[in-house]
């Protein structure tokens, strides 16, 4: 009880300032490019406070400590509502339970003894103690410094060292063992909200009278966090030490260095994976009886397919966004190819379709297919909707709720999809929304449940003649075609990239102007993601605080708790 005392005295010294009120509240419910055209002014995002993701937190401790660890621990943060078509803007209105704060503590312990084991201690630790059964102030305070600001994203003033080393040292004596001390100190420091929350912490800018901007850590984070999915290393935390972070130039080298870091693959999987709603994939299966041969890794793989298409594509070979919609070069696993219909060896290797082939761009991937189907057939209502959502921002208002399938129900055998919603869209409180999802769902008819290639369905010729916004098609060609030249596609991706990297939600209010100006950078740049993240990563509006409005309030009314509950709580 002395020692979680102790820890939890550390982690309420450690929000002195205020700033970080909010925080403790939630987690406390536990026991250099030239611009043709200027950024419009006032470009600004608001402080945030969010939760790490899963992934985040995995990947941080893997990058620190290594991923045997950080393999061996399931990450301990509780799922998010996808909000605005990310999971990631979902973080900065979550708060956590008690139950969910527990496994995080449990978590925290775990990591914490493997790191001082007698296998990772004499690579991960800087010194030895003196005595292996006795306290060791000046060792302890040597790892929990360099370990403290890297999970903390920030230097640790010597006062927080202080109390985690008293912390070291009364375990230490109580168990008459040094590295058993440590790894308390190190929990301790594993469960404080400013390693388990991204903190926005905001300070006076220089250079605009009367504004704020991030403080140079919260502008680590933030890169970190939107480039490379974990924090910031050892470079990035020096640049935001020594105030080169807060320059032109120095924030051009670091946003340029990262980018050509191998771990900008890794940061953008986690985005587009966000993006295409994937995670679904996790509870996804089809019928055994109508889809043998779809088994959780042919689902696994697809899942895979895609996301090495889009990286090849992207970033390897820095491709125009939009041909992502039409590309026949892919990359074939062996479960694939049987699903696919194509020979293949073992392994992942690469494959293009050829001229005649039905396959071109991702709506005929078996990820997208599959994934907007139901467990028995297809579906272009599921088609459509997701295509609509995912790729062009579009929401589709949910089906009403007294809706009356009887006609549908009472229309016998009829064979095709396409004569099932003609029948079901005589209901005019269903026809408007069908309107808008299912004349390119159809075009996908030719796939069936399972994302394999098909011509009739129950003995009838399939018709997929379509319509996108006023683009009439004949065939799938023509709708992947029709997809790659909407005027949405490339303004949604700037928007879910701008809401990604700035941790919420975009506004409309605010926001318009700015997310207008990367879309037009993003065109006069031959639609490279590269480019489109330097100029969101070196912009004012990533850097600059718009002031008045926060996340902050939101997150701590998710914890239902206030300070009076919390001091109640740890009576």
């Amino acid at each position: 009880m002395l020692i979680l005392s102790q820890k939890i005295q550390h982690v309420f010294k450690a929000a002195k300032s205020g700033r970080y009120l909010v925080v403790l509240i939630t987690i406390f419910a536990f026991s250099g490019c030239s611009r043709e055209a200027p950024e419009p002014s006032g470009s600004a995002s608001p402080l945030r406070v969010r939760l790490l993701t899963g992934e985040q937190y995995s990947n941080t401790i893997g990058h620190i400590f290594g991923a045997d660890i950080s393999g061996s621990v399931m990450a301990p943060l509780p799922p998010l509502a996808r909000t605005d078509g990310l999971l990631a803007s979902g973080a900065a209105f979550v708060g956590v339970t008690s139950d969910q704060v527990q496994q995080i503590q449990q978590a925290a312990a775990s990591i914490a003894a493997k790191v001082v084991d007698e296998y990772h201690r004499d690579f991960l630790l800087p010194c030895e103690p003196v005595s292996k059964t006795e306290a060791d102030a000046a060792c302890a305070a040597e790892f929990l410094r360099q370990t403290g600001r890297l999970l903390y994203r920030r230097p640790m003033a010597e006062s927080e060292v202080s109390d985690l080393v008293n912390v070291a040292n009364t375990a230490a004596e109580k168990t008459e063992d040094f590295y058993a001390g440590l790894s308390m100190a190190l929990e301790g420091l594993l469960i404080s909200p400013e390693v388990v929350f991204i903190i926005d912490v905001a300070e006076a800018d220089p250079n605009r009278p009367g504004e704020e901007r991030l403080d140079a850590y919260s502008l680590a984070s933030r890169l970190s966090f939107f480039l490379w999915n974990s924090a910031p290393d050892d470079a990035l935390l020096l640049a935001a030490e020594s105030g080169e972070l807060h320059t032109d130039a120095g924030l051009t080298q670091a946003v340029d260095r990262m980018l050509a870091s191998s771990r900008i693959e890794e940061g953008m999987r986690a985005f587009f994976d966000d993006m295409m709603a994937f995670d679904e994939f996790d509870s996804l299966a089809k019928d055994p009886v109508i889809y043998p041969m779809v088994t959780g890794a042919t689902l696994a793989d697809a899942r895979e397919q895609t996301l090495r298409t889009v990286i090849d594509h992207l970033l390897t070979r820095q491709l125009d966004y939009r041909d992502l919609f039409t590309t026949r070069e892919t990359f074939m696993s062996m479960s694939l190819g049987a699903l696919y219909g194509v020979p293949t060896t073992n392994g992942w290797v690469p494959y293009q379709f050829p001229e005649d082939s039905p396959r071109s761009g991702l709506l005929t991937q078996v990820s997208f297919l599959a994934a907007h189907s139901h467990a028995v057939r297809s579906s272009p209502t599921l088609r459509g909707k997701a295509l609509r959502e995912l790729f062009l921002c579009q929401k589709v208002p949910p089906p009403p709720p007294d809706v009356d399938f009887s006609a549908l129900e009472d229309a016998g055998d009829v064979p095709t999809a396409r004569e099932r919603l003609k029948v079901h869209n005589t209901n005019p409180s269903c026809a408007g929304c069908h309107l808008i999802t299912d004349p390119m769902g159809l075009s996908l008819e030719n796939f069936d449940g399972a994302g394999r290639y098909r011509e009739t369905e129950d003995g009838a010729v399939l018709d997929i003649r379509g319509e996108l916004d006023g683009t009439v098609y004949d065939d799938i060609q023509g709708l992947t075609v029709a997809m790659r030249n909407h005027p949405k596609l490339s303004a949604c991706l700037v928007n879910r990239l701008y809401a990604y990297g700035t941790g919420g939600p975009v506004s409309l209010r605010y926001d318009r102007d700015v997310l207008a100006y990367f879309t037009e950078r993003f065109a006069a740049n031959g639609y490279r993601l590269s480019e489109l993240l330097h100029d969101i990563a070196l912009s004012q509006a990533f850097t600059a605080v718009r002031q008045g409005e926060t996340s902050n309030q939101t997150v701590a009314d998710a914890t239902g708790l206030i300070p009076s509950q919390i001091a109640q709580n740890h009576q």
